[in-house]
């Protein structure tokens, strides 16, 4: 148990690095002479509007939409909520209204963008000839497939009217400023909630190109509007971008370095693999894997106690039937290539608390995981293959349960080696 207890408090230490309570308030700008007008999108917005709204200073008016079930209480900038990653009309008209609060402003006026993971599929505001139940359709059949989030996102943006630098360009000549919390492989600007107020180096050839790596065939509409060049996003250098500033306020390497002293504390050695790990769940497992056995068998790259950290999100390819996220499958895929070694334990979850569609943000492992489960009589293998792994977890009574945690900094994975 006190192995849990550590991997438990250094996911909870990640977590509480990437609050907006604690990341927003020191990076909020001046208040400009004219209106300041607050919007923004993801799992951390309604946290980060009510840390604006406690930390600022004038008259502020605005609306931000955030995930079902992370709404906090704001007095003046109102929130809504919306379904991810699969898009809703309760988004669309959000977004709709978001893009008509923006246009209209002067030099005088500031745009508060405020933009954290999971924007991308909650600013759902397709472009006129596009359905949203088509965005809809490609947006699942690119989550199916196993697509990574940045080829997820650069698809959205060319179906959106309002990412890709849409938002920033409507809102000109009022400077935008944008702070945003990080859930992407390099902290990208452009990937983070699909960059609605920066410039996007993609185009629609790229979007094209990753439905046709999937083997995806878009519907009529969304075929149409991606071979149309002329309805590109904004592109580097457009002037109507010269007076927006974007500033990350909060990152996955700054949570897992919280975690990593952690551990520390408790006289482990933090050996931290990257905050960009990606891939398909059960194949990056497996390398884990051989990591964690290296440490304890060679003491290479370091010597045991030693805990393992990295974040990034990996990719599901679904196959089967049962329920599950990409942390749980991640975890059930390294229980059964670690084979009930001793001293190993793991957990990996969701930085939002919810892996996937569940209700839990992930799980934990140990050594007597795939024994208990035999004893349980649960197949591992069998579960792993039906995509089950939530099934399998909560049958042990081993899920991670969090509730919404108002942030989202990606995947939080740690793998404890004595």
């Amino acid at each position: 148990m006190m192995q849990r207890q550590l991997l438990r408090r250094m996911f909870d230490a990640a977590v509480a690095a990437a609050s907006a309570d604690k990341c927003v308030p020191r990076a909020l700008p001046p208040a400009p002479p004219g209106r300041t007008v607050v919007v923004g999108a993801g799992k951390a917005a309604a946290a980060m509007a009510r840390a604006v709204e406690d930390h600022w200073n004038g008259p502020i008016e605005g609306l931000v939409v955030t995930h079902t079930g992370h709404r906090v209480p704001t007095r003046r900038i109102e929130v809504v909520e919306a379904t991810h990653p699969l898009p809703d009309q309760a988004g669309r008209a959000a977004a709709e209204r978001m893009l008509a609060m923006v246009q209209g402003l002067g030099s005088d006026d500031m745009v508060l963008c405020l933009a954290s993971g999971g924007g991308s599929g909650l600013l759902a505001l397709p472009s006129t000839d596009v359905p949203i139940e088509d965005k809809r359709l490609v947006s699942a059949q690119l989550l199916r497939c196993g697509a990574s989030a940045g080829e997820i996102n650069t698809v959205r943006k060319h179906l959106s009217a309002i990412k890709g630098g849409r938002l920033a360009a409507a809102a000109a000549p009022a400077r935008v400023v944008t702070l945003a919390i990080s859930d992407v492989p390099g902290d990208d600007p452009a990937a983070i909630a699909s960059g609605p107020t920066v410039p996007d180096p993609t185009t629609f050839a790229d979007a094209r190109a990753v439905l046709a790596r999937y083997g995806i065939t878009p519907p009529s509409a969304v075929a149409r509007h991606l071979a149309d060049e002329r309805r590109e996003s904004i592109k580097p250098g457009d002037p109507r971008l010269a007076n927006v500033v974007f500033e990350t306020v909060a990152t996955p390497q700054q949570s897992l370095e919280a975690a990593a002293m952690v551990a520390m504390s408790a006289g482990i050695l933090p050996l931290m693999l990257g905050d960009a790990i990606e891939g398909e769940a059960r194949e990056v497992a497996r390398v884990m894997a051989g990591i964690a056995r290296s440490v304890q068998r060679h003491r290479q790259p370091v010597p045991p106690p030693a805990v393992l950290i990295s974040g990034g999100e990996t990719t599901v390819t679904v196959r089967g039937g049962g329920k599950g996220g990409r942390n749980t499958e991640f975890l059930l895929a390294l229980a059964l290539a670690l084979e009930g070694r001793p001293g190993i334990h793991a957990i990996a979850c969701d930085s939002d608390g919810s892996d996937g569609t569940e209700t839990n943000a992930g799980a934990m492992i140990g050594p007597t995981t795939l024994a208990r489960a035999a004893a349980a009589g649960l197949d591992a293998k069998a579960r792993l293959a039906d995509n089950d792994a939530y099934g399998f977890f909560a049958a042990l009574g081993d899920l991670v349960v969090t509730g919404p945690t108002l942030t989202n900094f990606s995947d939080f994975r740690a793998i404890l080696v004595e």
